[in-house]
């Protein structure tokens, strides 16, 4: 070990960059912590990646739109003269 270190060039920051990922600071209720790392523990793997992967598809599954009644009524429109073929 050396008696004196030049850190005259040295940056602050994290050791390992994590590229596409930034570390925020959130208020999470203690039963939702303490459940997320249990199925961490159960899983072999980190509570916030499993978190994450909880928060992705919550998000995943929010942009799916809705059936809507105008939706609806054009596909039974173009499907119903088809059931009715097939039961002929």
């Amino acid at each position: 070990m050396k008696a004196e270190y030049d850190f005259s060039q040295a940056k602050r920051g994290a050791l390992i960059s994590s590229k596409g990922k930034t570390r925020i600071t959130i208020y999470v209720d203690n039963e939702i912590i303490e459940e997320f790392r249990s199925r961490a523990e159960e899983a072999g793997t980190g509570y916030q990646t499993i978190m994450n992967n909880a928060l992705k598809e919550y998000l995943n599954k929010k942009l799916e739109k809705p059936v809507t009644e105008s939706t609806l009524r054009r596909v039974l429109y173009e499907e119903f003269p088809k059931i009715i073929q097939l039961t002929k």
